[in-house]
Parts: C-alpha cells; structure tokens; sequence
C-alpha cells in the first residue's frame, strides 16, 4: 500500500502533545523557549567565522566543519572542564544526535526521535514533543531506532520520526505545526534516523532501509507549509516505465536485469548532506546498494548509479549537476552516506574549493566541487578491496580478493566500514580533518540463490556471514584486530598527521575548536580532549555509556560550555555482539554538558550481569540447524545480534528463563509487541518460529560450553 504524502496544520491526532507541551512549560516555571529565529543568512554567517555562540545545523554551518571559534576553553585550561549538568533521556538505547543550540536554548533528539528543548546553560527542560512512533517498528531499522538530531528555522523545530513522518514543531512550545509522510511504499520498511537540513526555506530529508529492499530518494518541503517541493531519486525505478527525469534515464543505463526492482535497488540518503551558497549547490550522500550482492541485484553488470556517490543537485529544483561514485559496483555495502566537509585549502600553490568525504570503503576524498573532479583520494585505514584509486579515470584499481561471488573472501573494511557515519571535523587553525577511523575485516560470502523472506522487517543482503567462532582466545584476537582509531589527516598530503588507539571500533564524532582542541566520545565510555596540533591527551572524564554522537560547544552570557550526547547502540553493539562486548558498558542516554570549575555530579553507570537458566534440550535435528541459523540472522539479528549473540542493547536471547522458553512462539507472533517486539504472526511460518527457538536453545548450550570451559579454566568467556 502507497500511503499518499499530505501536510496536515495542527492533526487532530497530535492535540496532546500541544496540551502535555503547554502542562510541561507550566511545570517549568512558565518559561517557554525562545524561538529559534534562524534562518540562510543567520547559517551561511558560520562559515565566515560569525554567530561563535550558537551551534545553528547539523554540521553547525552548512560547510559540515564541525569547528567552534570558541577559544575560552583552550589547551591551556581544559583540565580545569566539569560536568555542569545532566539530563537523563527516556530511553536507554543508541544516541546520536548533534544538539542545536539558538541563544542559549538546546534542541536535540533521543531514541524513537523524541525532541527535547532545554535552557542550553542549565539543562533546565522547557519542553518535550514525543511523536509515538510504534515501538514494534525498531526491528524496521538496520541499527536501531537512533536519531541524529532537529533543523531548526524560523520559529520552528523540524524533526523526522523513524516511522517516516516529517513534523515541524514551535519552537517555543514542542507543539506541532504541520506533519507530512515522507514514505514512498509503506509495505517497505522506510524509516528516518538523520538529521533534517533546511536550504532556502525548503527542509530536505532522506530516508534509511537499504537493507530492506527500498528505493533511495530525497525530499525538500516547504519549510512553511509542509507542501513538497520536489524529490530526486537515486536509483532507477522499474525499466518498464519511463524514467522520471534526465538522471534516472543516465543512471537507468548503468543497471541490468530487473533484480534490483523486488529490492528497490536501495540508495538511501540516510544521514549527510552538506550545502554551498555561493555555488547554490547541494550535496548528498548516497548509501549501498539492495541486495549487497551484486549477481542478484544488476547481473553482475554496470556501476549502478547514483550507489555510493556523492551527487549534486540543484537546492530550487532539486535537478541533477554533477556526481561522483566512490565505489561503482557496491557489492561490499560500502556506502557514500558519510558527512561531506566543504573547505577552500590550497593544493599545489592554489586555493581549490574542495568536498571531503572518508566513506566506508577506507579512502579519503578530496574532490572539486564545483565539478566533481577527483583532486586526490588515498586509504586512511587497511584495504585490501582495491589497490588505489586511479587519478585519471576518479575509479578504483580493483584486487581478486574483491570477489566473493565464487568464494568466501576475507575483505578489508568490513561491512561495517573504515568510517560509519560518526562525524568527523576539520580545522581551518591546524588544516587537519580529525576522523574517526576503524580498522576492520569479515569474511563474505555470496548467497547461491536469492532468498525473499516474506516480511519487510527481514535483512536481505544476499550474503552469508560466517559464524564468530566460540573459542573466546579467538574472538578476543579478532577483537583486537578490529582497532579503532583517532585520525589528524592532511588532506593535502593525504596523510596521517597524528593518531590515537581505542579499545574497540565504533568511537563517537570530533569537535575542532580555535582553542587547540578536539573532543571526542569513545566506545568504552569516556569523553576526551586532545591537542589539536599535537594529539596529546589533555582531559578525559567518564560518561558511564558508550558515547558515538559528535560534540558541540557554544556559548551563554559569556561562558563556553561543551555538550556530548552519551548512549551505547546502532549497528555495531547491536547486531555484532562478542566484538561490541570489549567496549564493557551498556545503553545509558544521558546529556552531558560542561564547562570551567562545573560541579556537577554524574551518578553511577550501572552494569548488570545475569546468570545463564538451563537450557531446555535441543530437539531440532542437526542438518535442520544451518535453516535455522539463517532464519534467525534473517528475521532476528538486527535486533539481537548475529548468530544470537546480543552487544547487550537488547536481550540477549540465550538467557532466556524458562517461562520464556514457553511462550517462545506466541512473543514472535506479537505477545509483546506493546514492549517493543515486533509482531512476525503475518510474516513467518509456525514451523520456521520453532526452528528460530531451537536455534536460539542451541546458542544457549553452545554458551553453557563456553562458560563451562572458562569457568574450569579460570578464563572469563568472550561472549558473555
């Protein structure tokens, strides 16, 4: 079912959020927000070193810098920084979004995309709009329901919810202006975890679920009423009907078969974009492809346009310019998706106006945009996909250990990327970009055949993922070969400046101040200062979860402070779990702001471990278990961790109790969906929920094993 796209003024549906917004503000004192007065002219003023205080777009300016000219903390007293408050989120799930801060009131985002506004300098809350998405639907979303954060113009608070809707708030009050549906297909799982950007007058937002057979697209609406303005696609539709415009005619050249059109051929732009002024352009990035596989989605033929590419469009008409394809032929889900950093630096005695970009497939951009034209690119982390880019033709210089359609490959990155979409930061001060980059390798295999589960909540990539072995001394050795690391990379040489070591990958985004300084969260709990210059640890304070999100600083009645979104989720604590374990802290959503001499205590992080219940007997034969095996990764990974092994986002399944173990079934067919769990009854065969179960049971003695052995070794076991 199509559902048609329509703006609704104030929906009778939404008339209680307006009445728990105007309770909340009186409970507030009957403080209500400022209204966040922003609009081109107030953005494009940040990349002339304007509005210092505020932090106004995503990427606090349309150039994505992620740079503060805030000095007042500097390398000289950071040391000194406390915590000056906290607020606790609703939910303890994955947090990613970078606050918006307009004179000194805090708008930003936790997980089901509920938006909060508070006093920036107090944490003081004013409001806060929860738009009810359907908790069932986090199994729709390849990494969770996480949203990266609000856009805010004019008086008003935009957000898109991840069940597909884009809402426009009051900005002084949370209560909605107008909501449209932003779904193409609703019988496809669309969702919405990034952070809308708004370009003359006109909100633009993207769409995520390319994992699970979706057609990519972007949307700009009226920033006023809501009504649609235009949409690009980025990726051909059905070659029995003509294409909708010149670019899905060129792009429609580059596909073959028609196995793309049951998977929707995927493209999401689902997190960045970046916008330049004085060109009038607009750049966004574009995610894999649907299937993963290449052989099942084009035939094995053709690059697969507008797949992993950064493309430019025109902001009026949304009408193609110019694009550039990172990785023609994506079979590797090596996405575009991740944040394009627009700077003039000069290369080779000339100042260039360049886009950055460090996608997932480990090679650092420097393009033109103005054009298009590669300038340079260069590995920032261990590739062994292709050997470099060739600087004449902008493509790569593929290697046999590419190609798994014959054979299992060991292939570097991983899926998981050489950078996901953990924002990086440049500093025009030092001219560095500061990445947060990962080592990381999985073996792929091709599928023999497609395989179409009949649901839309179900991961189909056309891949087998091979088990994680059971011995922990073997998982902790992949553990450790999965670094992550803190890159300070020229972009002009092309080259690592200087470098930090984590404990694991997944580490948050970068803030580059004028004081010398880059921030960072970290996998295994912490927030850090470094020298900007130098790399030299400067000040570390706990923050109790894993911290992804990218800081921000701004700036109240003369007094800087810094903020971190901390919460521990997304796709790799949550569908890789023996590796995700070694970061050792679990989901806590808190806001974390600091300042010089801040007093404020964080309470204690909180870390639970449960006893594993006997295991019921596996009743399922052996030849019966690599169906069911798939069946699970299919239908329950993405929530519960490959080969049912949980990061500890969400239960892990092999400690189930044995009342559970008895009502297995009737919870996959929806018993619990009001707590979150989605509801299969319509999606999957009787028989297929019971071998789902023994699978799960098996996990469990194959876990009971493990414990077994360690505790008889005086080990502690990897996947626990």
């Amino acid at each position: 079912m199509t559902r048609t796209l329509q703006a609704h003024r104030l929906p009778r549906a939404h008339l209680r959020h307006t009445l728990a917004a105007l309770v909340l503000a009186g409970l507030a004192g009957g403080a209500l927000a400022a209204p966040a007065d922003v609009d081109g002219k107030r953005i494009a003023k940040v990349a002339k070193g304007g509005e210092a205080g505020n932090w106004l777009s995503h990427g606090r300016g349309y150039d994505e810098k992620r740079y503060s000219p805030l000095k007042q903390i500097n390398d000289g007293n950071v040391d000194k920084l406390g915590l000056a408050w906290t607020h606790k989120l609703d939910i303890d799930m994955g947090v990613e979004a970078t606050p918006i801060v307009v004179d000194g009131v805090m708008y930003t985002t936790g997980p089901f995309s509920v938006v909060y506004a508070l006093e920036a300098a107090t944490g003081k809350l004013l409001w806060k709009y929860d738009p009810e998405v359907p908790r069932p639907m986090a199994g729709e979303g390849c990494c969770g329901p996480v949203n990266r954060g609000v856009a805010v113009w004019k008086g008003k608070v935009y957000v898109g919810t991840f069940d597909g809707r884009l809402v426009a708030l009051d900005a002084a009050r949370g209560t909605p202006v107008w909501t449209v549906d932003t779904v193409l297909d609703h019988a496809k799982s669309y969702t919405i975890t990034g952070a809308p950007r708004i370009v003359k007058g006109k909100v633009l937002i993207g769409n995520g679920g390319a994992e699970f057979g979706v057609r990519g697209y972007v949307t700009a609406y009226d920033a006023e009423t809501g009504k649609q303005a235009w949409r690009f696609f980025t990726v051909p539709g059905d070659p029995k009907l003509p294409p909708e415009d010149d670019a899905m005619a060129m792009a429609l050249k580059t596909w073959f078969g028609d196995g793309w059109i049951k998977w929707g051929g995927g493209g999401t732009v689902w997190d960045s974009m970046s916008y330049d002024p004085e060109l009038n352009q607009l750049y966004i990035g574009v995610g894999n492809g649907s299937p993963f596989n290449y052989q099942f989605r084009s035939e094995g033929k053709g690059d697969n346009l507008f797949l992993s590419s950064v493309v430019a469009l025109n902001p009026d008409t949304g009408k193609y310019i110019w694009h550039y394809q990172t990785t023609p032929a994506d079979r590797w889900d090596f996405t575009a998706a991740q944040q394009m950093t627009l700077a003039d630096i000069k290369i080779d005695g000339k100042l260039r106006k360049v886009l950055m970009q460090a996608p997932k497939n480990g090679f650092f951009y420097v393009l033109d945009r103005t054009n298009g034209q590669l300038i340079s690119a260069k590995n920032f982390v261990p590739v062994n996909w292709a050997s470099h880019i060739d600087l004449a033709t902008g493509r790569p210089v593929m290697l046999p250990d590419a190609d798994y359609s014959k054979e299992a490959k060991l292939i570097s990155p991983a899926i998981i990327g050489g950078h996901n979409w953990h924002p990086m930061s440049f500093s025009p001060d030092t001219g560095l970009v500061y990445l947060p980059a990962q080592e990381t390798a999985a073996g792929l295999e091709a599928q023999k055949e497609p395989l179409f589960l009949p649901s839309k909540a179900v991961v189909n990539i056309g891949l087998n993922v091979p088990d994680l072995p059971e011995d922990p001394a073997v998982v902790e050795q992949i553990s450790q070969s999965w670094r992550g690391r803190l890159l300070a990379w020229d972009p002009v040489k092309q080259e690592v400046r200087w470098s930090q070591d984590y404990r694991t990958i997944y580490n948050g985004g970068t803030l580059a101040t004028a004081g010398n300084l880059v921030f960072q969260g970290t996998a295994d709990g912490r927030v850090v200062a470094y020298a900007a210059d130098s790399g030299k640890l400067l000040w570390q304070s706990p923050a109790n979860t894993g911290v992804m999100a990218g800081p921000v600083s701004f700036e109240v009645k003369g007094e800087q402070y810094v903020t971190f979104m901390a919460g521990w989720g997304g796709t790799f604590p949550r569908i890789l779990g023996p590796l995700s374990l070694a970061a050792k802290v679990k989901p806590e959503s808190r806001i974390l702001t600091y300042k010089i001499g801040g007093q404020a205590t964080l309470p204690p992080a909180r870390y639970d471990t449960l006893p594993l219940p006997p295991p019921p007997p596996v009743t399922l034969e052996a030849d019966k278990m690599p169906m069911a095996r798939m069946l699970f990764n299919g239908y329950c990974a993405n929530c519960h961790g490959l080969n049912a092994v949980s990061g500890g986002v969400v239960p892990d399944l092999r400690y189930l109790s044995a009342d559970t173990h008895a009502q297995f079934n009737a919870i996959v067919a929806g018993a619990r969906a009001d707590k979150g769990m989605p509801p299969f009854a319509n999606a999957m065969l009787p028989e297929h929920m019971e071998m789902i179960h023994q699978y799960v049971i098996k996990r469990a003695h194959d876990l009971k094993a493990e414990l077994d052995k360690a505790k008889a070794e005086g080990s502690q076991p990897a996947g626990k």
